[in-house]
């Protein structure tokens, strides 16, 4: 991030502030959305960060850790989110094709489908490391700075959160009762 960006906009630079959230919103954006699974929470997640980021950013005493100080904020405004979301939410929307299917089109989306039910079925806190830790390729010790946590929580977390995707996975692959007796 532009060091001298930040610094304009935390003297209350507004058109500096709009450059600083055009470049990071879609980034936060697809953070909110992977942590929180669900596109209008996201929306609302990543705007409440905004807002706390234009809010805070006076405060923000190194310019030059915007980025994790920035993931901070959004983590929060997913947890506080994710509080507010029902248990089941019904989200469904038309996603584009970025590929042709191949002949084993049909086994990706059954792989996918069982891992993204897997993920849903982890807390945010878990879904919130492997968001940061796999999907920005974040190192543990930034991990746990963006998540206001000491490295070990972040190694646990981290580590049940794999524990329980693979228990989803294979709990999803086992043939059920019915399946097995035919």
């Amino acid at each position: 991030m532009d060091t001298e960006l930040v610094t304009r906009a935390q003297r209350g630079d507004e058109g500096a502030f709009t450059s600083l959230a055009v470049a990071v919103g879609d980034r936060l954006h697809a953070v909110a959305f992977r942590i929180l699974r669900d596109t209008d929470l996201a929306e609302d997640a990543t705007q409440q960060a905004l807002l706390n980021v234009w809010r805070d950013l006076p405060q923000l005493r190194d310019p030059a850790r915007f980025d994790a100080w920035s993931y901070r904020l959004l983590v929060r405004a997913c947890y506080a989110e994710g509080r507010r979301t029902r248990r089941w939410t019904p989200n469904m929307r038309l996603l584009p094709a970025d590929e042709p299917m191949a002949a084993d089109g049909l086994s990706l989306v059954v792989d996918r489908d069982q891992l993204e039910r897997g993920f849903r079925r982890l807390s945010i806190d878990h879904r919130a490391v492997v968001v940061l830790h796999h999907y920005l390729d974040l190192p543990l010790s930034e991990v746990a700075e963006a998540l206001g946590v000491p490295e070990g929580t972040v190694r646990s977390r981290l580590h049940y959160a794999m524990r329980g995707l693979r228990a989803a996975l294979d709990a999803d692959a086992r043939p059920t009762r019915r399946e097995g007796s035919q």
